[in-house]
């Protein structure tokens, strides 16, 4: 079973750019880059030739010779002499970069060659992005790939660009969705919420039409986080950074859910967890929320990195790092319980992020005031809020109402409740966050 993605999208967009540059496909594990991408080839090349540096280790020598095309295919063929070599139908497809990032620096010259179509792809786990980034730079064309989002998860299940479209149309004419609609859409981001988006996942639940053996495959892929780190953290303190990973489903389950280190190690210090965390961000395994300095634009420069929360790249598997008792109410139950706050701010921050957004919060030392997120248009700061029940907002009005804030006019805030706008709050419905920019863009 393939599931349709908007990777998909983009592959044939960039397939069909004249002036396309090698591309390098990044994301954490398991999200279905080398599926998406081999899907791709087969239906738009006539001759694909796919190397893994992970399970095909002698091909880390094809660079010995030197980084221009004629070398690196000389060296190929000399490993692997079935290979074809089409000028102009052939697509190379170097898998598992984090094995061999030296491949990069040829990236540049198979980018003036221009006779083959490049494809590349890894997990960033212990790869030395910046070394590819100095090596190629000019010469790439970067995309990154994350777990399913929301509207990929309607794909799965069934659902039209039609339906997606109507759903966008609702929230631009502050139409409210009606109780059928409201009602299967917010069952069906319930079910999203509890199962994350990785495609195994996802698939598994499409096959079984319920959860069954869906918190087992998340168990493994946390499993395989973990074991990441232990083999690929080189230069760093592995079990700072597993302390780190291990910590967040507690730390989000606080009022406060700002990242503490002394709930990850008693007398902890900043300086010495920095690179931990940075390390899990650059794997693609958390997601950063930096606290605002204040509550204006810009965003980039206007924020204290020493405080910040961190979500996890898939909320499926924040889900998974609970407690058993957790899991039967949430799988079989559908009951959020204590968790509610903490996983409906997850999946808001995910969908954010996958949305092409950074992530940002704000809050007042000196009193309540506090956002969970905000986004920005060319001329306006959004705050968004995100409530697990569908009462006031003091914060968000405080923000949209005072002339201190110039650079907002209004905020939006995201509940189970339906479409609505009071006092400039625009309310929508937490399964309408992926369609956030798409909103602010037409609005």
């Amino acid at each position: 079973m393939y599931l349709k993605r908007k990777i998909d999208a983009f592959l044939f967009e960039w397939k069909n750019n004249d002036n396309r540059k090698p591309l390098i496909v990044k994301g954490p594990r398991q999200v279905g880059k080398t599926e998406s991408i081999r899907k791709f080839a087969a239906e738009n090349y006539k001759n694909v030739i796919e190397i893994n540096f992970v399970t095909s280790e002698k091909f880390k020598k094809i660079t010995s010779d030197g980084y221009d095309a004629d070398s690196v295919i000389k060296n190929i063929s000399l490993i692997e002499p079935s290979f074809k070599f089409i000028p102009n139908e052939t697509l190379i497809f170097f898998d598992e970069i984090q094995a061999y990032s030296e491949i990069a620096t040829s990236l540049k010259f198979f980018s003036i060659d221009g006779r083959f179509d490049i494809i590349c792809s890894g997990s960033l786990l212990g790869i030395n992005y910046k070394n590819i980034e100095s090596n190629s730079v000019g010469y790439k064309t970067d995309y990154t790939m994350y777990s399913l989002d929301f509207e990929e998860f309607l794909w799965a299940k069934g659902y039209s660009d039609d339906v997606i479209s109507d759903m966008l149309n609702s929230m631009l004419q502050l139409k409210p969705f009606s109780e059928l609609q409201h009602s299967v859409f917010s069952s069906l981001f319930l079910d999203y919420c509890v199962l994350g988006g990785m495609p195994d996942v996802v698939k598994t639940y499409i096959k079984n039409k319920t959860f069954e053996g869906t918190l087992d495959l998340q168990r493994q892929l946390i499993s395989d986080y973990q074991e990441d780190i232990r083999k690929y953290a080189e230069g760093l303190d592995k079990a700072r950074i597993l302390n780190v990973f291990n910590s967040i489903p507690s730390q989000l389950a606080k009022e406060n859910k700002k990242f503490q280190l002394s709930k990850v190690e008693k007398g902890a210090r900043f300086k010495d967890y920095r690179g931990c965390i940075e390390w899990l961000q650059d794997a693609g395994m958390i997601h950063t929320c930096y606290c605002l300095n204040s509550p204006d634009l810009p965003l980039k420069g206007n924020y204290d990195p020493d405080k910040y929360k961190i979500y996890f790249c898939d909320t499926g598997l924040f889900v998974a790092l609970l407690d058993d008792e957790a899991q039967e109410d949430l799988r079989a139950n559908k009951n959020l319980s204590v968790y509610k706050g903490a996983l409906y701010e997850s999946i808001v921050g995910e969908a954010l992020v996958k949305s092409g957004y950074g992530l940002y919060y704000y809050k007042r030392d000196d009193s309540t005031l506090e956002q969970d997120f905000f986004v920005r248009t060319a001329d306006n700061l959004i705050p968004i809020e995100v409530k697990s029940t569908n009462n006031r907002t003091k914060s968000l009005l405080t923000l949209v109402s005072n002339e201190k804030y110039s650079d907002i006019e209004y905020g939006i805030k995201l509940c189970a409740g339906n479409i609505g706008f009071s006092n400039n709050v625009y309310t929508f419905p937490y399964y309408c966050t992926f369609l956030l920019k798409r909103y602010l863009k037409a609005k």
